[in-house]
């Protein structure tokens, strides 16, 4: 029995289950039932006694976008499994974007970063392309990088944190760099992190990658690789919002678009363009007073 769960901003929802009930009707889609979620306030949750998961993910966000939302074949539980990209969905930033800065080519760099995130182009080109236009950055501007600019999203800490609290194993998966990458899962308390690693020479950028890339096909496989290690049963949730995490998205039991690119947003089943991350936290249900916020600060 198909399950939807929506946060949507109030004065558009109206009455709520009566406006949400009409919306799917309208749509051709049959409604079992609608209810208000007792751990979180503002969460809608419908049943469906049939449909297809795209159809009623469609009409939902088409009348009460923006919002936040996830749709499952099945009863939706807090999961086993929490793998997530990092840059512009745990963080805020692109790093790569950020250190290019530093050599007065941020715009270049940004440039081809957006046109890879919306998957224009092929990814590992991309990345060496951009890393190419790094050689010569002394390796401590990154320490500065991650003082200076990098910051969790909101909701971050909560999310990682709670999820870690109820057992969850947590993966930090990136197309960006163990340099980055490393201090932020300490910060937001991940348990795993998989990325690219900088090549430096004395104590510089050489422009180069160590070992293979962190590209889409090894996002997927960590995901199931770690799902595979928590048994047939186990429930996984990834988070992404770029071309690259598509595949990632598409293996998860619950793949959330995080204000991402059109493509990525397409490939979910789920996604958050209203609220901050906690929105997840809500939408399995995880009453507020359970909320715990993991890692520490990257100063620290």
């Amino acid at each position: 029995m198909p399950i939807a769960r929506l946060i949507a901003d109030p004065t558009t929802l109206g009455t709520r289950l009566d406006t949400v009930q009409a919306v799917m009707i309208d749509a051709g889609i049959s409604v079992a039932s609608a209810q208000m979620l007792d751990g979180a306030g503002d969460v809608v949750e419908i049943t469906f006694p049939e449909g297809d998961l795209n159809s009623i993910r469609a009409a939902l966000d088409r009348h009460f976008a923006p919002c936040d939302l996830l749709v499952s074949e099945r009863v939706i539980e807090v999961p086993h499994l929490f793998v997530s990209d990092m840059d512009s969905t745990m963080i805020g930033q692109e790093c790569i974007d950020e250190l290019a800065d530093f050599a007065g080519l941020k715009n270049q760099v940004a440039a081809i970063t957006e046109r890879a995130m919306q998957g224009e182009l092929d990814f590992e080109s991309a990345l060496r392309e951009r890393v190419g236009l790094l050689a010569g950055l002394d390796e401590r501007t990154i320490e500065q990088c991650l003082s200076e600019r990098i910051r969790p999203v909101d909701g971050a800490r909560e999310l990682a944190g709670t999820l870690g609290a109820k057992g969850c194993r947590t993966v930090l998966v990136t197309g960006g760099f163990h340099h980055f990458a490393d201090p932020v899962a300490e910060m937001l308390g991940f348990d795993r992190v998989v990325g690219n690693r900088l090549a430096v020479v004395n104590g510089k950028l050489t422009g180069e990658l160590m070992g293979s890339i962190t590209d889409s096909s090894v996002k997927q496989h960590v995901l199931e690789d770690e799902l595979a290690q928590l048994g047939d049963r186990a429930i996984s949730l990834a988070t992404g919002d770029g071309a690259n995490d598509i595949p990632m998205l598409r293996a998860a039991t619950y793949g959330v678009a995080c204000r991402a690119k059109p493509k990525a947003r397409a490939a979910a089943n789920g996604q958050v363009e209203r609220g901050d991350l906690t929105a997840l936290l809500k939408l399995l249900n995880i009453p507020e007073k359970e909320w715990m916020a993991g890692g520490a600060h990257l100063s620290e």
